[in-house]
């Protein structure tokens, strides 16, 4: 499906290939997207799978050792059956009745009587024991084979989706890369079609300071990420500022790491928030310049009337402690 999507003329010499459209583009975008998805699904069918494996290989382990009690158990009634059966067998072979006028005497032959019958007692409830060994080792040997089989199977039928879908990422995003060369797109809107706003919820997952870069979007001040939707906002709103202003909104500090929040901490103590607790560690939080960080300014004031027009703001903190006037954040104070 995907490949259709690259609409190439093809003819003559000299025919040049169609450019995509936007949609087509957002349709690819799309594409990927749900491969990922896909890709996430089975990462955790094979974490459930090892988990179930692991519970079975414990519940393994109780029964063989259930089985090695019932071992020493049958060795433990083997030695005496087996003295039986010598004595037994030593004595004399007249039974019955008239066992009593046998060689050995009544005395003996009583007593070879009663061996005799113990023994066959005995016998019987060690052959019952021992067939009872038997099923189960054979039970639970076809159950472990089976589990071991079943999971290799699982495990190897996961992986080669995986390596498949993992191909089908690549070239989908290969694909896309090409299609916004094709377009010659402005830069806002190559930015807005790159960043995927269904990874936001995912991105709340993470810590404070630690969300990984795929679930980041880039904004049009170069080397400056911020959470998909927040990222999508500021697009919008700094083409507004610039188209008031006639530049881009100067930004001095967006998406910060747990790291750096760290430096920041202890060489700023009292005017950065502590590490794990920065809005700038959730993606939602900028750090602004270019007159903006002048309270009472044109660029501050247009901002205050404006921001929140795109879901940004400028929290009430910063007015006071510390005052602030260069931070501005996405969502609501509430949130």
């Amino acid at each position: 499906m995907a490949s259709l999507l690259l609409i190439v003329v093809v003819g003559s010499p000299g025919v040049a290939a169609v450019k995509p459209s936007i949609d087509q583009v957002e349709g690819l975008r799309k594409e990927a997207t749900k491969a990922r998805n896909e890709l996430q699904g089975l990462d955790q069918e094979l974490k459930d799978l090892r988990k179930d494996v692991k519970q079975s290989k414990k519940k393994l382990r109780g029964t063989l050792s259930e089985l090695a009690e019932a071992d020493a158990e049958f060795e433990k009634i083997r030695g005496p059956l087996a003295q039986l059966a010598n004595s037994a067998y030593q004595a004399p072979a007249a039974s019955g009745p008239l066992s009593i006028f046998g060689p050995g005497g009544a005395e003996a032959a009583l007593h070879g009587s009663a061996d005799v019958a113990f023994l066959a007692g005995a016998d019987e409830a060690l052959l019952d024991t021992a067939e009872e060994l038997r099923e189960r080792r054979e039970g639970l040997a076809d159950d472990a084979q089976n589990l071991q089989s079943q999971t290799n199977l699982d495990q190897a039928k996961i992986k080669k989706q995986q390596k498949t879908l993992f191909k089908r990422i690549e070239e989908l995003n290969g694909q896309l890369t090409k299609m916004l060369k094709n377009l010659d797109l402005d830069r806002d809107t190559e930015l807005t079609l790159m960043c995927d706003t269904s990874l936001v919820e995912d991105s709340t997952k993470f810590p404070n300071g630690l969300i990984p870069g795929k679930y980041l979007c880039k904004v049009p001040q170069k080397g400056y990420l911020l959470r998909a939707d927040a990222a999508l906002a500021f697009v919008k709103l700094n083409a507004a500022y610039k188209k008031r202003f006639g530049v881009d909104m100067c930004v001095r500090d967006a998406y910060r790491d747990l790291a750096e929040q760290q430096r920041l901490y202890y060489e700023r103590p009292g005017f950065a928030a502590i590490p794990g607790h920065s809005n700038h560690g959730l993606g939602q939080a900028l750090d602004l310049c270019g007159g903006v960080q002048t309270s009472g300014s044109l660029q501050f004031n247009w901002l205050e009337a404006n921001a929140g027009t795109y879901g940004w703001f400028h929290p009430s903190w910063a007015y006071s402690s510390p005052f602030e006037p260069w931070h501005w954040e996405f969502g609501t104070e509430d949130r």
